[in-house]
């Protein structure tokens, strides 16, 4: 399935949320933090308000977008204005 956003939306996919510390403690998923950070996969229509590039991996805010799952990979849906940084 391909996801195209419209406007000044972009799709992001989500970082993968380490399951495990380095000394070796399984972490439950309800003791997680959510991730705010991931990679820029498409971008909408926009050019003029979107600052990011497909690529980019970007912070967003936490509770931020729409989350849909494509082809079994979670992915946020997130207007511009949303994301917070550019990660180099």
């Amino acid at each position: 399935m391909k996801i195209i956003p419209i406007g000044d939306r972009v799709l992001v996919k989500a970082e993968e949320v380490e399951e495990k510390t380095s000394g070796g403690i399984y972490i439950p998923q309800t003791a997680q933090e959510k991730t705010q950070s991931g990679i820029v996969v498409e971008i909408g229509d926009d050019k003029d308000e979107i600052k990011v590039k497909v690529g980019q991996k970007v912070m967003y805010e936490k509770y931020a977008g729409t989350t849909i799952d494509v082809d079994g990979t979670d992915h946020l849906l997130l207007k511009m204005s949303d994301i917070l940084a550019i990660v180099k």
